[in-house]
């Protein structure tokens, strides 16, 4: 089961916050998978080179996902070592992409949400950077605000990158996708000569 953090409503729909969710909706396209409403979220049933997959996006407020995931998870007897979590980083540059098996939520509301529901850390997590804001700009608005015209074009490549290394840890596990897509950060721009 992979699930894509996010705020639901268009409001929200192209923050920094909603990179999880973006990254889903991209891997549902590509994959061929109808997302509608079930319950508290949209989902879709799926196959990836022949092993079965569950999308979910949640239609609650993020730091309430993890009541949302904990159901599906019990619905579909799924077990937290099947479920990969996509979620936005704070402390990752916008287009890095880093795998974790295991960890806290590092102040992220939606992880802290499925740590608690779940009870446990045995889940695989795709971080998706967006980078840090500017100093003299709150993070909390900084995750809800949308990205810039020039961050948009590196998240238009970012995306088919996260959904190539969702493809590698489904089909060839945690090791191999950690050595492919887990690359050094990508160095943010800077004005500095």
């Amino acid at each position: 089961m992979v699930v894509g953090l996010g705020n639901p409503g268009p409001t929200y729909q192209q923050t920094r916050h909603n990179l999880g969710w973006m990254v889903l909706e991209h891997a549902a396209r590509r994959w061929g998978v109808a997302l509608g409403q079930q319950g508290q979220a949209l989902q879709g049933q799926g196959a990836i080179d022949g092993r079965s997959v569950l999308l979910a996006l949640p239609l609650i407020w993020m730091n309430q996902t993890g009541e949302v995931v904990y159901s599906i998870l019990q619905d579909q007897h799924i077990t937290s070592s099947d479920l990969i979590l996509v979620y936005d980083d704070l402390d990752l540059p916008l287009g890095s992409l880093k795998i974790k098996t295991r960890g806290g939520a590092g102040g992220h509301n939606g992880l802290r949400s499925v740590l608690s529901y779940l009870g446990t850390e045995d889940f695989c997590r795709l971080k998706v950077g967006i980078g840090r804001p500017p100093a003299h700009e709150d993070p909390a608005q900084y995750v809800l605000s949308p990205f810039t015209k020039d961050e948009r074009e590196r998240v238009d490549t970012l995306l088919p990158n996260a959904v190539d290394a969702l493809e590698c840890l489904m089909c060839e596990g945690v090791s191999v996708a950690m050595n492919q897509f887990h690359a050094p950060s990508i160095p943010e721009e800077t004005d500095e000569q």
